[in-house]
């Protein structure tokens, strides 16, 4: 695993947290321009990966596919506050000596950006060619462009909005009280992530909301197993594989940071290119195209998906042409002002 260490960071809530660190991937000539990946609420660094165990945009990025590794550089940090890596709650507290579970600070996605500016800085680079990503991705591509518009060429918020939809954060106020009402949750202090059925239950609240109806209804169909319907059964085990995979703690922090996601009226000063995809529920581009439309150099395409808000993480065919288009128009720069 690749980290970097950036020392001592500030937060937004004026607290300090020492001997930062974040694990990234990087691929391509590193003397290539360089694009930042930004992962989802349950991803990691790993968007590209390994042929045998191909990351979670490996469809997207790699050589001659629209985020070309031929042309650019591509790095993806695990984000602050992550448990594949990163500095998180499963991290030792230098204060302490033992891990900061339930007592890690709360974090904005501001937070989340800073680190990596400083993590980029930390590996030498001091400029982007561009910066993509959808969900919390994508809310914290948007801050990318508000924080450091110098720093970087343009941004590509896919799935995303400008603000956390009230809809979003009703669904993530589900979660949260689901992990932290859970006996086993313990203030934080859970012996393992894989006991708390909270966590589970929480996941399975998500999860209704990352596809569309059509999709659920077509999958599906009132099939059942005799015992219960296969919905369920789909549900009870997305909700157990992600508490086996993931921390619980962390998937509280990251929601909560979500939930402070606001930047509706900022006007950047750099490109914006954007897609937004039909049926998403947390993300509906009603509330991301008016606000592109206030920008001073924005282009967007709404991409037409049963699969709603999952829809960046398939059908590549679609939509992957549009983001080739942009980013390679970033390499003749005066084309995207």
């Amino acid at each position: 695993m690749n980290t970097v260490a950036i020392g001592a960071l500030t937060l937004d809530s004026a607290k300090v947290l020492n001997d930062v660190e974040l694990a990234y991937e990087r691929h391509g000539d590193e003397k290539a321009p360089v694009v930042l990946v930004c992962h989802a609420l349950t991803g990691d660094q790993y968007a590209v990966g390994t042929k045998d165990n191909p990351g979670w945009w490996a469809g997207l990025i790699g050589p001659g596919k629209p985020v070309d590794t031929d042309v650019f550089q591509v790095i993806t940090f695990n984000v602050l506050g992550g448990c594949h890596g990163s500095t998180g709650p499963l991290s030792i507290n230098p204060e302490t000596g033992t891990p900061y579970r339930g007592e890690f600070p709360t974090l904005t996605i501001r937070d989340m950006v800073r680190a990596e500016h400083h993590a980029l800085k930390k590996l030498g680079i001091h400029h982007l060619a561009g910066v993509i990503g959808g969900s919390l991705g994508g809310m914290k591509t948007l801050e990318w462009g508000k924080l450091y518009p110098g720093f970087v060429d343009a941004i590509l918020p896919l799935a995303v909005t400008p603000h956390y939809s009230d809809y979003g954060v009703a669904f993530n106020h589900i979660g949260i009280l689901a992990i932290e009402n859970d006996g086993a949750f313990n203030g934080g202090n859970y012996e393992d992530s894989a006991l708390l059925k909270g966590f589970e239950v929480a996941r399975m609240a998500g999860m209704v909301t990352y596809r569309s109806g059509n999709m659920f209804n077509q999958r599906f169909g009132r099939t059942n197993d005799g015992d219960e319907f296969n919905v369920q059964s789909y549900l009870n085990y997305q909700g157990k594989k992600l508490a086996d995979r993931f921390d619980a703690n962390s998937y509280v922090l990251l929601l909560k940071a979500m939930n402070t996601h606001d930047i509706q009226d900022a006007v950047l000063d750099i490109p914006v290119f954007s897609l937004s995809f039909t049926h998403d529920l947390l993300y509906p581009s009603e509330l991301m195209v008016p606000w592109l439309e206030k920008q001073r150099a924005a282009s967007w395409q709404i991409v037409e998906t049963d699969f709603g808000h999952d829809g960046f993480l398939v059908e590549f065919e679609k939509w992957g042409g549009f983001i080739e288009r942009k980013l390679k128009s970033l390499l003749v720069p005066e084309l995207t002002r």
